[in-house]
């Protein structure tokens, strides 16, 4: 069965981390063994080998450079035009992966199209690129409003106007506050060009605004659900409710923390808070429930979004167990048609009506 994943962030593996997603994960991470600057190394999930292994032939993959002001505390870059920079290269990387045959960017409704027929033929997905749809998670290095334009021709084509922290258009997980004029200006834009709201990590305050300011096509990419695991992180039950309103695909993350409560870093493991990839039916299953139907709810997994399997449900390997989760489905009683929805279905049902 095909698999859609709405959120990965290659790029930032392959630049920030340095792995060349070329290569098989067992390879990436014993080229890490010994390395101590990041928590997840040597603990790899993600590659392209991979990818195709598990039939997932289509992402969404980021661009993410945040921008950070005096005084926050978080990474990130010193000025929106180092921010820009940043994405620039990663924009490059995928570009050379184009070049390689290793992937290709889906960009609008005869791409899909295309790329859906190639995965569709028979022949082995070992030899096929994997489908990429760009989309830049946080705005802090769109520059000026110009700017979304030269990244819209370059391929962007979804946008998550804030991150973690406070934002220039936008505040996010962890913050408050509202858009403010700046931020409503990059909806107008948004709106204008097409390119798809990505409602995650948006803020209370900035989530509701968002959703008043812009008419254009909203999903939530990695998101789960707060009355399971009660964090601003996550979506109540009025904000899923909304999103499903306004016809959105909603993208369970298999963030450890995201799924089950009680997490803390460092500490936690996996076992010990019996994480496993029956946790992430129960968010599925709740937004099955909000809707009343299987027609708003994908995958969006953010798997190696800064950590590896210490975080990561304890019955998955690598981003290949993906394909555990249908046989879970199907025990909660779900149909195959119900399966394929949210497996695949959703996610190309949504796009094809945004880029009709």
């Amino acid at each position: 069965m095909l698999i859609v994943d709405a959120h990965l962030d290659l790029s930032m593996n392959a630049l920030e981390w340095n792995r060349d997603l070329t290569r098989p994960v067992a390879e990436i991470n014993a080229r890490e063994a010994g390395l101590t600057d990041k928590p997840d190394r040597g603990k790899a999930v993600v590659s392209l080998p991979e990818l195709r292994k598990g039939n997932i032939g289509l992402v969404v993959a980021t661009q993410i450079a945040r921008y950070v002001a005096p005084g926050n505390t978080l990474p990130g870059w010193h000025s929106p035009e180092q921010a820009w920079a940043q994405t620039q290269g990663q924009l490059a990387w995928y570009r050379a992966m184009e070049d390689a045959g290793e992937m290709v960017q889906i960009h609008n409704l005869q791409t899909l199209e295309a790329h859906l027929n190639v995965w569709a033929d028979g022949f082995d997905n070992i030899e096929k690129p994997v489908g990429y749809i760009l989309s830049l998670e946080g705005a802090d290095s769109i520059i000026t409003i110009d700017h979304l334009e030269k990244a819209y021709n370059y391929g962007l084509r979804a946008l998550g106007p804030a991150h973690y922290g406070p934002g220039r258009y936008a505040q996010g997980t962890d913050a408050t506050g509202y858009m403010g004029e700046a931020g409503r200006e990059l909806l107008k834009e948004m709106e204008r060009l097409n390119i798809i709201l990505d409602a995650t990590h948006l803020c209370d305050d900035s989530f509701w605004e968002a959703l008043d300011n812009f008419n254009g096509h909203v999903w939530a990419s990695h998101n789960n659900c707060r009355a399971l695991v009660n964090h601003n992180r996550q979506y109540s039950d009025d904000q899923i409710k909304a999103l499903i309103e306004r016809g959105a695909v909603i993208g369970a993350a298999l963030d450890a923390w995201m799924m089950v409560p009680g997490w803390v870093r460092g500490v936690s493991t996996p076992e010990g808070t019996n994480c496993n990839l029956e946790a992430i039916i129960d968010h599925i299953d709740h937004i099955c429930q909000l809707a009343g139907n299987t027609l708003h709810v994908g995958i969006g997994s953010d798997l190696d979004g800064a950590f590896g399997r210490e975080q990561c449900p304890y019955d998955l390997h690598t981003i290949t167990d993906l394909n555990k989760i249908p046989a879970l489905l199907g025990k909660r009683g779900y149909n195959k048609n119900d399966i394929e929805n949210m497996m695949h279905g959703n996610w190309l049902r949504f796009l094809r009506k945004a880029w009709a």
